[in-house]
């Protein structure tokens, strides 16, 4: 306790200004818990950057945790980008304090000599990666914390392919930040260094999503109804513009989730994934008989997609059942239009589904899998340069078309699960029943996703505990099946615990693990890069021999997953 109250007392020193020496004063005076958890640690760069509750201290966001990473980079940039005049882009989204965080990261930017654009005001995450590269910029920031509770705030960094920052920047940007005293972050904004943004890129980028997202000229547009929730997030101001430019006329708004709210007053959680988020979505669609809902998180990177099943009751997508969707169409779009020959690509993670593994290899198309995070498969358009992207997603409701935005992009993944829709429809089909015949081709896949909170110190050390149990004391069984391998992304070894045989994994490594049986079932665990969780993947699958049976086939394994949970002691 002496190191923390030591660390806490560094930030009434006149480095800080008065109202953060207030705060800190205040919480050593009244002994507060809430001391130990603001100094603990100092914020990280996760898989989605840096994240985390507002408020002053090293474990939190605020003015001198942005301003050092910040600093940081601007420090990394002069070091190791030989250029003359640098440029970067900022974005920001709806939560409190992200338009005030934005101008004093643009201004420390400015202070080092950099050229900064800055939006006027909210955009999404998609189109700040978009920006990267159509300004020509060096790097690109954007302020936000996805679907974090309000309380939350963040900070993610992309470099100029437009993707978030992977090795050697992201481990260069950290070491410069670490190497950083508070006393060293430049403030003193250069005002003439700072130009304003908005709808000049706002026009070309939704252009680009309309470009992308369509499947063909054929589709009748104006015969699919949409119902759209921006979950009060900063989608509202690209995703129907770009629906009723590419051609949808019957879109239906929720009025209630319009406007951008820090508070998210109509939701527990702006999360897309979860189905009480989208309720207000859905029950509009039910009143007005929608075919299709939509929503997304507050910056406009993820989207929930509900459909009308084949009993006509909406339901809930998961990630891993739209991007197989997505994926699907692209690939049958490009094999339509004769351009797959063999030099083309989808991306993928190694959480998510293996169905959109076999999907790609039925065209004769590679999947190249990485770790999670849409940062790794940007890098994989990097690395690849001579092959085509087709489209990329992850389990964590996100997708990717084309390569023109290097994350995950939930306007251009709306207009495209809009395409698939409109396509269906036309011919007496549906979204759903394009998933369905989907299965029957590739096996039946089904996915579960558990995320259990453990906050704190404390709540660290409890995930890290439960890893290392996974890690040195393997199952060797689970529902009855014997466990074939066991894949260690943190000592990059993968091992096949029948015959003890032991292979490298080639990533970089991650703090990861996957069990898969000899019946392909999969368990995947790993600590979230973003929030006090640790999160277990489960991914069983079997044959469809129609889609009349699809139901029963999928309570099985609805009932499979949870035997597994239970055996686990998970529940």
């Amino acid at each position: 306790m002496k190191e923390i109250l030591d660390q806490a007392k560094k930030w009434l020193s006149p480095t800080f200004d008065k109202e953060t020496n207030k705060e800190i004063q205040q919480l050593i005076n009244s002994n507060s818990t809430d001391l130990a958890d603001r100094f603990y640690k100092d914020l990280e760069f996760g898989t989605g950057g840096m994240r985390g509750i507002m408020g002053a201290g090293t474990n939190r966001i605020n003015k001198y945790t942005l301003g050092r990473a910040t600093q940081g980079l601007a420090n990394y940039l002069t070091k190791h980008v030989k250029k003359k005049q640098f440029k970067v882009v900022i974005a920001f989204d709806c939560r409190h304090n992200s338009k005030k965080f934005a101008k004093i990261v643009a201004n420390v930017l400015s202070a080092n000599n950099i050229k900064v654009f800055l939006f006027e005001d909210l955009r999404s995450t998609p189109e700040l990666s978009f920006a990267v590269r159509h300004l020509n910029c060096d790097a690109g920031i954007v302020l936000t914390a996805s679907h974090n509770p309000p309380e939350y705030n963040g900070y993610k960094v992309y470099w100029s392919d437009g993707g978030q920052i992977v090795p050697p920047q992201d481990e260069g940007i950290i070491h410069e930040v670490n190497s950083l005293d508070f006393s060293e972050i430049k403030f003193d904004a250069q005002e003439h260094l700072i130009e304003f943004i908005g709808k000049e890129i706002d026009d070309i980028f939704i252009a680009g999503a309309v470009k992308n997202g369509s499947l063909n000229d054929e589709i009748d547009r104006k015969n699919l109804k949409i119902v759209f929730t921006s979950l009060h997030g900063t989608s509202i101001v690209s995703i129907p513009d770009a629906l009723a430019k590419a051609g949808y006329t019957d879109v239906h708004i929720v009025e209630e989730q319009r406007e951008p709210n820090g508070d998210f007053p109509t939701v527990k959680s702006p999360n897309p994934e979860e189905p009480e988020a989208l309720k207000m979505a859905t029950d509009l669609a039910n009143n007005i008989g929608a075919d299709i809902v939509i929503g997304t998180d507050p910056d406009c990177d993820r989207l929930g997609v509900a459909v009308r099943d084949t009993k006509g009751n909406m339901k809930l997508m998961n990630g891993n059942q739209t991007m197989a969707v997505m994926t699907n169409a692209l690939l049958k779009k490009w094999a339509h239009e004769g351009k797959i020959n063999g030099n083309q690509f989808v991306g993928s993670t190694i959480v998510s589904t293996e169905l959109v593994n076999k999907i790609a290899a039925s065209y004769q198309v590679e999947t190249k899998v990485g770790l999670t995070g849409f940062k790794w498969i940007a890098k994989m358009i990097v690395d690849h340069q001579d092959m085509d992207f087709i489209g990329g997603g992850e389990e964590s409701f996100g997708y990717m078309v084309g390569d023109f935005v290097r994350d995950k992009d939930a306007v251009t993944a709306t207009l495209l699960a809009c395409e698939v829709a409109a396509l269906a429809k036309q011919k007496n089909s549906s979204f759903y029943e394009e998933l369905q015949e989907i299965y029957v081709k590739n096996n039946y896949y089904k996915e579960h996703l558990i995320s259990i909170t453990k906050k704190g110190m404390d709540g660290a050390a409890q995930i890290k505990q439960m890893l290392s149990e996974m890690r040195n004391h393997p199952i060797s069984e689970i529902d009855g099946e014997k466990i074939e391998s066991l894949c260690d992304y943190e000592s990059s070894i993968k091992k096949n615990l029948i015959t003890g045989e032991e292979t490298i994994i080639h990533l970089p490594k991650s703090n990861v693990l996957i069990y898969q049986t000899t019946n392909g079932t999969r368990i995947a665990a790993r600590p979230s890069g973003t929030e006090p969780k640790i999160k277990f993947y489960f991914s069983v699958n079997t044959p469809l021999d129609t889609v009349k049976n699809a139901d029963h086939i999928e309570a099985l394994l609805d009932a499979k997953i949870q035997r597994i949970i239970k055996e686990m002691k998970l529940n």
